[in-house]
């Protein structure tokens, strides 16, 4: 499944970076490509205010 970006996102690029099929694009917050994102992890487990989850 999926993770997903809500509201608390802070914008500051950490989840982006370290995603390794390049699913993440920056608007007012970061925003995952759930057609894209293999659910790996490596986006929530740097996030500074945790706001990446599972779907």
């Amino acid at each position: 499944m999926p993770r997903w970006i809500n509201d608390t996102c802070i914008a500051c690029g950490s989840c982006q970076a370290e995603c390794p099929v390049d699913c993440i694009s920056e608007g007012d917050i970061y925003v995952i490509d759930e057609s894209i994102c293999i659910d790996c992890g490596a986006c929530q487990e740097v996030c500074p205010v945790g706001a990446i989850a599972e779907r």
